[in-house]
């Protein structure tokens, strides 16, 4: 299901927080408070693909808090396992200690909200959202248990989103933060294929 341009979900859920505490009331609004987020699904600690996405993240953590972007990640396990993982050293398969909140959906609820079940083993399958400030949805994307998703897309994303607020120009295929945005006009069309037209 397309969530796109819908208002995103808010939701309180157990969550560990980066400092290590265990907190039973975390509000997805209220911690992300005039920020825009990714939000995304893993299917299960203690996986396969999921640490590496969670440790590629974190090393990009600065970048998206410079964007002005809060990073929120939910899976169906407990707090106590997220904590396990968090204190598990990567070269043993864990994660060390991560710079966002890991927010736990034992009750799958949430999972359920954003339409990101899979079907047959009712975990989450790799799913992300970015949401702006004004909570709606501008992008999703659901991956297939089996493969990783682009942390560096995301963070692409995020620069297209701030480069259309703040010119209202929209941003063409393979637009990357620095590159000429395109003015929504057939006059702008125009003029855009006529310049850019080799590189496209």
């Amino acid at each position: 299901m397309t969530l796109v341009s819908q208002k995103a979900k808010n939701f309180i859920s157990p969550a560990i927080l980066p400092n290590g505490e265990i907190i039973n009331n975390f509000n997805l609004y209220e911690y992300t408070n005039k920020k825009n987020i990714i939000l995304f699904f893993w299917p299960m600690d203690f996986t396969f693909v999921c640490p590496s996405e969670l440790i590629q993240l974190n090393r990009a953590y600065e970048e998206f808090q410079e964007r002005e972007t809060s990073i929120i990640g939910i899976s169906i396990d407990s707090v106590y396992s997220h904590n396990a993982w968090r204190n598990t050293a990567i070269h043993q398969g864990g994660i060390g200690p991560i710079k966002f909140p890991m927010i736990s959906d034992l009750s799958k609820e949430i999972q359920q909200s954003y339409h990101v079940e899979h079907p047959q083993l009712k975990i989450a399958l790799r799913a992300s959202f970015i949401i702006d400030k004004k909570r709606i949805i501008r992008h999703q994307s659901i991956n297939d248990l089996p493969i990783g998703r682009n942390i560096p897309d995301l963070l692409r994303f995020i620069d297209a989103l701030k480069f259309h607020e703040k010119f209202g120009d929209v941003c063409p295929a393979n637009w990357i933060s620095g590159k000429e945005g395109m003015k929504p006009s057939p006059e702008g069309v125009k003029k855009y294929l006529t310049k850019n037209f080799k590189n496209i």
